[in-house]
């Protein structure tokens, strides 16, 4: 996994006010908290942490005000729900060697058998526990051949070494569905009709 190195600046000033004024600046707000320390605010480079976010649990190097350097995971991530860019983020301290709970994408590979099934993602992530500095990108799943009935659990899914389940084995991570075929109910056909007649 790779480290990805920010500069960011510790902030004193708070409010809706001085987030818009960080903003317009091309940066972001955000806060990193854990291991009991008191919560520090920064701002970071709004471009920098937009690629760094690209990647799932991206490990962050931070610099802060060029003093000290920590360790970082994304926690939370506020993105504005119409143009998407970055509102602020939450950063949880880690350290090398500790053991973080985190949920990891789950991808898909394989077609499954001829029929017309569809394919439910029960869990789009899968919680797992990883080393801080080994946290993997996400786990490719085998659906080949698969049909209605069948599912995967996150047991059957294999994960890096160092990695593991924080989910009940038996969870559903899979299910394949009969494809339904969709027709109107008889109701709304009747209602269709009437309106057409008046």
């Amino acid at each position: 996994m790779s480290e990805v190195k920010i500069s960011a600046a510790t902030r004193t000033e708070f409010g809706k006010g001085a987030a818009r004024r960080i903003r317009r600046e091309d940066k972001v707000p955000g806060v990193l908290y854990g291991h009991g320390s008191d919560p520090i605010h920064l701002t970071l480079p709004g471009h920098d942490l937009l690629m760094a976010l690209r990647t799932p649990n991206v490990l962050i190097a931070l610099d802060i005000d060029g003093k000290s350097n920590e360790l970082a995971i994304p926690k939370s991530v506020q993105r504005d729900p119409l143009k998407g860019f970055l509102e602020h983020v939450d950063l949880l301290l880690v350290k090398r060697g500790e053991q973080v709970t985190v949920e990891i994408p789950v991808h898909t590979e394989g077609e499954l058998a001829p029929g017309g099934f569809l394919l439910e993602h029960v869990l789009n992530a899968l919680p797992v526990e990883a080393e801080a500095t080994h946290i993997p990108e996400s786990v490719t799943v085998s659906v080949e051949g698969l049909a209605a009935g069948d599912s995967i659990l996150a047991k059957d899914i294999t994960l890096p070494k160092g990695t593991k389940l924080n989910v009940e084995e038996d969870a559903v991570v899979l299910q394949v569905l009969a494809a339904q075929a969709e027709e109107a109910p008889e109701g709304e056909e009747a209602a269709e009709e009437e309106a057409a007649e008046a």
